[in-house]
């Protein structure tokens, strides 16, 4: 579990990357650049780990690309003390970044290798999430509702409508909605049921599975 200066070097080549790719939010940038990366990825990896690419982890998921993670936590607008739900706590790396900008944050994650692991990992490198969850991001987690933000890490074919639900007023939903290629959306809750609808490029993400347990 080290992180060396070469790494730390590696990790302020890759803040360069996603700011020229037009990331602006300092503190998002700040995240990306204090977090590990590496440490998230099995070893075969280790010398991938700061290029802005996706790569596989355990039971067939993968480790979203830098740019998109920035991507999606500068659309949520995370301010410290917020409610946020992740749905896909994967590698736990989109968990971290969050943790770093002061949210607290409930995660929900359909693998159970992947919860196993991840659940175990984020606390010894001093992440602690409010809570962990074994179980279906299509609906969401309505005991700790409202939430000030959701973020989805999965590509969704539809909107699950209790994601929607569980938005507090002004909240907003960062959700990738697509089959094969993912168009970026953001929902912000305007009303009971009114909801102001943005769109942003295609993205590729790995699946957002039903519940098989």
């Amino acid at each position: 579990m080290k992180d060396t200066l070469k790494h730390q070097g590696l990790r302020q080549q890759l803040v360069a990357t996603i700011k020229a790719k037009g990331i602006t939010n300092e503190k998002v940038i700040d995240a990306i650049g204090k977090i590990p990366r590496h440490l998230f990825m099995d070893s075969g990896f280790l010398g991938h780990a700061y290029q802005d690419k996706a790569f596989p982890i355990a039971a067939d998921q993968t480790i979203s690309q830098p740019y998109t993670v920035a991507f999606q936590t500068e659309l949520l607008q995370v301010n410290p003390g917020d409610k946020v739900l992740e749905i896909g706590t994967g590698s736990g790396y989109q968990t971290a970044v969050l943790c770093e900008l002061g949210a607290k944050v409930f995660s929900v994650e359909r693998q159970h290798e992947l919860y196993k692991k991840t659940s175990k990992f984020l606390p010894k490198l001093g992440y602690r999430p409010k809570k962990l969850i074994f179980g279906d991001g299509y609906i969401g987690l309505e005991d700790e509702a409202p939430f000030d933000g959701i973020i989805v890490t999965a590509g969704a074919p539809f909107v699950p409508k209790p994601l929607l639900s569980q938005l507090k007023i002004e909240g907003r939903l960062v959700i990738p909605v697509g089959e094969d290629v993912q168009i970026m959306t953001l929902f912000i809750r305007k009303g009971q049921k009114e909801f102001e609808q943005h769109e942003f490029g295609e993205f590729r993400f790995v699946p957002l599975l039903e519940d098989k347990n």
